[in-house]
């Protein structure tokens, strides 16, 4: 259908008038895609800029994770919904950074409430990788009940304590979310915990997993039984290739034919059948070193 760019600042967001044509273009019960990015990236700064990276269709060549997101979503394609690439500063001290990501989620809940009050009846969706995820879900945290569909976190940088809270709020107690995870980012996660240190000492990344959270999946793209269950469903991937890879929940080859099965409007039932395919007996053992699935208690009836 068409791509939007969207790019989150101190004086909120921009690219109004591109978004409201886009929807007043969309068809009933069509679906909106916002894709996040995460770490490092910042509008307009040249190589750096994520719509020019795997927020734009044709992204630069000058980087090896330069994958267009839009395009494998096919969201470039006849009749599909629309994207909304949403950019935001995430460059500077990890840190600081990474608290700067609830304020940038505060923006893309307006952004949705927007989205939802203009064009009742859509479906929206978010896919968030690294500290994307903590942007995704603090949106999640304010927004009422049915504005969010799914939400994919990729190699998510954000605590469990979090994500939690933000599943408690109204619109969290209805969105189904997939965690996707891998041993491969490992490093990554002991890192985001040193130089972000969480609230509770006892607190661990998304990595962990929270496998009793109502509307919650965990999927392991490394683990010998995850990928059992993606075959089982017809979403074949290969084993990882690297011990070492924060962007191996994006680069590898079958993934996003299921992250746009997940986005599809019709799809209401994939990721209930994912779950229970997730949960039958198993080989559990992870390909690569992780932090370890954590047991959460129960949160929500």
């Amino acid at each position: 259908m068409a791509l939007v760019s969207i790019t989150a600042g101190p004086d909120g967001w921009q690219g109004e008038q591109d978004l409201f044509a886009a929807l007043q273009a969309l068809p009933d019960g069509a679906a909106v895609t916002v894709m996040v990015h995460g770490f490092r990236f910042a509008p307009g700064a040249a190589a750096h800029d994520p719509h020019r990276h795997i927020l734009a269709l044709a992204p630069t060549r000058s980087c090896w994770k330069a994958v267009s997101w839009p395009r494998h979503l096919h969201l470039d394609r006849p009749g599909a919904g629309l994207g909304i690439g949403f950019g935001w500063q995430a460059r500077g001290r990890l840190d600081r950074v990474a608290q700067r990501a609830f304020d940038i989620g505060a923006q893309m809940a307006g952004m949705i409430r927007c989205i939802n009050m203009l064009r009742p009846g859509v479906h929206v969706n978010i896919i968030a990788h690294s500290l994307g995820a903590r942007v995704a879900l603090s949106a999640l945290a304010a927004l009422p009940r049915g504005d969010v569909d799914r939400i994919i976190l990729l190699s998510g940088a954000e605590y469990r304590d979090h994500a939690r809270s933000a599943m408690r709020s109204p619109a969290g107690r209805a969105v189904q979310v997939l965690n996707v995870t891998s041993g491969e980012n490992a490093p990554f996660d002991a890192l985001f915990r040193l130089s972000v240190p969480p609230p509770r000492l006892t607190d661990w990344p998304l990595a962990a997993g929270l496998p009793d959270l109502a509307g919650w999946t965990d999927l392991r793209v490394d683990c010998p039984h995850g990928l059992a269950a993606l075959r089982s469903l017809g979403f074949a991937t290969r084993a990882p290739t690297t011990r070492i890879c924060h962007w191996s929940t994006y680069l590898r080859p079958g993934l996003f034919r299921l992250y746009r099965a997940l986005c599809a409007p019709g799809q209401t039932d994939l990721l209930p059948r994912l779950a229970e395919a997730l949960h039958r007996p198993g080989p559990q053992r992870s390909a690569a070193f992780a932090i370890p699935m954590r047991r959460a208690a129960p949160d929500r009836p």
